[in-house]
């Protein structure tokens, strides 16, 4: 496997989108990318990022000024982001799903001069720059659904009207590349500012060091491309071995999922993803849904998980249907990618794995100190990957990147073998009796009540003001179970004080865009109550 000792450095003139580019120009007829439009060759994706390029620096924008990325998943996204740091630019990839205030924050925070936004999303940009002290020029729509303002322009003509940028700009492998933000549990969002260099160094050590992603492969990503998780999967690894990816812009439905799996959508021709990244709640959905495929529809040979701890009993029931191994991490906005994993030859469910070679983990206590094998403590990441700082939030910066360190917010176990065990947030975390209690324990074990299908935990205080478990359980469609029957459940299969001493059965559970279960929201709803 590939580690940061023995990958070399990025160059001292490098740019990431030119660097990709360049991987591929012997590929300029093979799709690079497919939506549901139809795909989008190597050849055609370099003469439309080199022209946007050109485009954007003709609005006297000048190198490291943010352009905000507000689209759907589909061909042109790779083309607005790649575009944008080809010309030495800073996309600024944001949610889809989040509100015009939302945006109007991004705008100001992030003092974006141009909008690259997808039509449909146009209404709702327009309605955050009118709430905004923005500094938009312009705004660059791609498939405009109702006619457009002076200000706004078509992507297609905005590409016509510009010939092709000869070279990409000269930035270093340190220079600011483009921001995520991370949202978090609370406040704000912070914009976390990656380097030309963090791709790289996923693309090398994960991408082709544990997953071994080959040419030949169609990946498909649920996460989204403005998602680190999405951006990994379906651009940047993908790229990087010269394979192709399939681009979806509706929600990851089980429906919409198993369309593409089975090859049967008109843009694919029968072509089936051989790579597959998905997330646990996704997965989870999937095995219960009655239109499952049947294992020879489909031709996934790889499969991945990240976003929230996998579940043991989620990737034994799918490698039991499908013949395949889910193979579990976890990564962070703050990290660009995953940095602990299990690996396609070596699974152990229940585990997040190993360290990926070229990262370094600690986990220590609340001294700071390390802890001893079996109890859980903070987990921290050493890697090449590591993102510069929050934009413009200093307390939050030197709070969470500790000289060569990152401290993730996750609480972990190691095991013997040397791999490691999730253990919730630092902040879901719960004392009972004076003992560490899980959530996510206590939920991967409700989960394989045959009428549960998700679960979520959090700590509620009793009459006498300490803290006991809550938790909150959506059954699967016409199952049923009572709270007595899953107590019983979790008494026999965990220590008899983890079990939860509240139950409340809901619809479902509030969860981030990426299928991630907001505890914080039901902690808030719990204490309203």
């Amino acid at each position: 496997m590939s580690t940061a000792a023995t990958v070399p450095a990025p160059p001292e003139r490098f740019n990431i989108a030119e660097h990709l580019l360049a991987l591929n120009t012997g590929r300029a007829d093979k799709s690079a990318f497919i939506d549901d439009t139809g795909g989008l060759s190597y050849g055609a994706l370099t003469e439309r990022v080199r022209r946007l390029a050109s485009g954007l620096r003709s609005l006297f924008l000048r190198r490291e000024e943010r352009v905000l990325v507000l689209m759907h998943d589909g061909n042109d996204w790779p083309v607005a982001f790649l575009g944008s740091l080809y010309a030495g630019l800073v996309p600024v990839a944001v949610n889809t799903l989040l509100t015009p205030d939302d945006y109007a924050y991004m705008l100001e925070h992030s003092r974006a001069q141009a909008v690259l936004v997808s039509g449909a999303l146009l209404p709702t940009l327009n309605s955050a720059m009118v709430k905004s002290d923005h500094e938009v020029q312009k705004v660059i729509v791609s498939r405009p659904q109702a006619p457009l303002h002076p200000s706004e322009v078509e992507l297609e003509a905005f590409l016509a009207a510009h010939a092709a940028q000869d070279k990409a700009a000269p930035t270093s492998p340190d220079d600011p590349a483009f921001w995520l933000y991370s949202s978090g549990s609370t406040g704000r969002p912070k914009g976390t500012v990656h380097s030309h260099g963090n791709p790289y160094w996923t693309c090398e050590l994960y991408g082709k060091g544990v997953l071994a992603l080959r040419e030949d492969d169609l990946c498909f990503s649920a996460a989204k491309l403005f998602f680190a998780y999405g951006l990994g999967n379906a651009l940047t690894f993908p790229m990087s071995v010269g394979a192709t990816t399939l681009l979806m812009g509706e929600r990851p439905t089980p429906e919409a999922t198993f369309k593409r799996w089975t090859g049967a959508i008109d843009s694919l021709a029968g072509r089936k993803p051989t790579v597959f990244f998905g997330a646990p709640t996704g997965f989870a959905g999937m095995l219960a849904h009655p239109q499952l495929p049947a294992r020879d529809q489909v031709a996934m040979r790889l499969v991945s998980s990240a976003g929230e701890a996998l579940p043991a009993e989620i990737g034994e029931r799918f490698k039991k249907h499908f013949g395949v191994d889910i193979v579990d991490g976890i990564g962070s906005t703050e990290m660009l990618h995953i940095f602990l994993s299990n690996r396609p030859d070596r699974v152990r469910y229940g585990t997040t794995g190993w360290p990926v070679p070229g990262y370094a983990v600690e986990l220590r206590g609340e001294d700071g100190g390390a802890v001893p094998d079996g109890e859980p403590g903070d987990l921290y990441i050493q890697g090449p990957s590591a993102a510069m700082m929050y934009w413009g939030n200093r307390a939050k910066t030197r709070e969470t990147f500790q000289g060569g360190w990152t401290k993730s917010g996750d609480k972990y176990v190691h095991n013997a073998d040397d791999s490691y065990t999730y253990s919730g947030r630092s902040d879901d975390m719960l004392k009972v009796s004076g003992i560490y209690v899980s959530p996510f324990e206590v939920e991967a074990t409700l989960v394989q009540h045959p009428a549960v299908l998700e679960a979520a935990v959090i700590g509620k205080q009793d009459v006498d003001g300490l803290t006991k478990t809550k938790a909150f359980v959506v059954l699967k469609p016409g199952a049923a179970a009572s709270e007595e029957e899953l107590k019983t459940f979790v008494k026999d299969r965990l220590a008899p004080y983890k079990y939860p001493r509240y139950f409340e059965f809901v619809t479902e559970l509030p969860k981030t865009a990426t299928g991630k279960i907001q505890r914080f929201k039901l902690r808030e709803i719990e204490n309203q109550g």
